[in-house]
C-alpha cells in the first residue's frame, strides 16, 4: 500500500478528534492597569460672525404672500452682494416659509410668510454696516463662533496641553505607584468647544435713517475649546 492510501486511511477517531471544537482559552485579567484622564483648554475670541436678516409678509392669497417675500428677498440678495468679499462677509439666502392663520371657524384667513438671508464672516464691521443698507429686513438673530482656521489652530493647542498633561500623570502615577515607567495601551481623544448664550435679536417695526447708517451693533465674546485624553497605561 502507497503512503498516499496509509494517509486516506486514518482511524476514523483521530478524524474526529482533529475536526471537534477547540478548548476555549481564558486570557489572563490586565494587571497593573490604570485609567487616567488629562484636558487642556484655551479661551480665544470669537472671529466669526452670522447675521439673520428677515421680513415677514400676509396677504389673503398663498401666491401674493410668495411674491411680496420674493421681490423683497431679490432686492436684499442686490443690495448685500454689492459689500460681498469671500471670507470676509459671505451672503446667502436663509429660511423660508409659509403657513395659513385660520379663523376661530376653522377656515383660512390669511396667509404669512418669513423669508431670510444671511450675512456671515469673519469682518464684522463689513457685516453691520451692510446689515444697516439692507432695505425692508430687520435683523432677527446673531451669532457669534469660531472660524474654521480659528478651531483648528485652537483644537492643535489645546490637544498638545492635553497630551503633555496626560503623560506627565501617568508618569506621576507610575512612580507613586513604585514603577519605573509605563507603556501606552489605549487613547481617546476628544475636542469641544464652549460658547456663551448666543444673543438672539427679535426683529424691529422699523428703521430710522440714522440706525441704518450707523449699522448694526455687534460685540462677540470668548469660545473655549477643551480637548480631552483620555486611555488607560500599563505600569512597567
Amino acid at each position: 500500500m502507497s503512503r498516499l492510501s496509509k494517509t486516506l486511511l486514518l482511524p476514523v477517531g483521530a478524524a474526529v478528534l482533529l475536526a471537534g471544537p477547540l478548548q476555549a482559552q481564558t486570557l489572563p485579567v490586565p494587571q497593573n492597569v490604570v485609567q487616567l484622564s488629562a484636558s487642556g483648554s484655551v479661551e480665544v475670541p470669537q472671529d466669526f460672525l452670522t447675521l439673520v436678516l428677515s421680513t415677514t409678509r400676509e396677504a389673503a392669497d398663498a401666491g401674493a404672500v410668495q411674491t411680496q417675500l420674493k421681490s423683497a428677498i431679490d432686492a436684499a440678495l442686490a443690495e448685500a452682494r454689492k459689500s460681498a468679499q469671500p471670507g470676509q462677509m459671505d451672503v446667502r439666502s436663509g429660511a423660508f416659509s409659509l403657513y395659513p392663520r385660520y379663523t376661530k371657524e376653522g377656515k383660512i384667513s390669511t396667509w404669512q410668510g418669513t423669508a431670510e438671508i444671511v450675512l456671515e464672516g469673519r469682518d464684522f464691521g463689513r457685516i453691520s454696516t451692510t446689515a444697516g443698507r439692507v432695505p425692508a429686513l430687520t435683523v432677527s438673530q446673531v451669532d457669534f463662533s469660531l472660524s474654521r482656521e480659528q478651531r483648528t489652530r485652537v483644537e492643535a493647542q489645546a490637544q498638545t496641553m492635553a497630551i503633555d498633561k496626560f503623560k506627565a500623570k501617568a508618569g506621576e502615577i507610575a512612580r507613586a505607584f513604585g514603577f519605573a515607567d509605563y507603556s501606552l495601551r489605549e487613547v481617546s481623544v476628544n475636542a469641544d468647544d464652549a460658547n456663551p448664550p448666543r444673543p438672539r435679536i427679535m426683529a424691529m417695526q422699523a428703521k430710522s435713517a440714522s440706525a441704518d447708517m450707523a449699522g448694526v451693533p455687534v460685540e462677540a465674546g470668548k469660545s473655549t475649546v477643551q480637548v480631552t485624553v483620555s486611555g488607560a497605561v500599563q505600569l512597567k
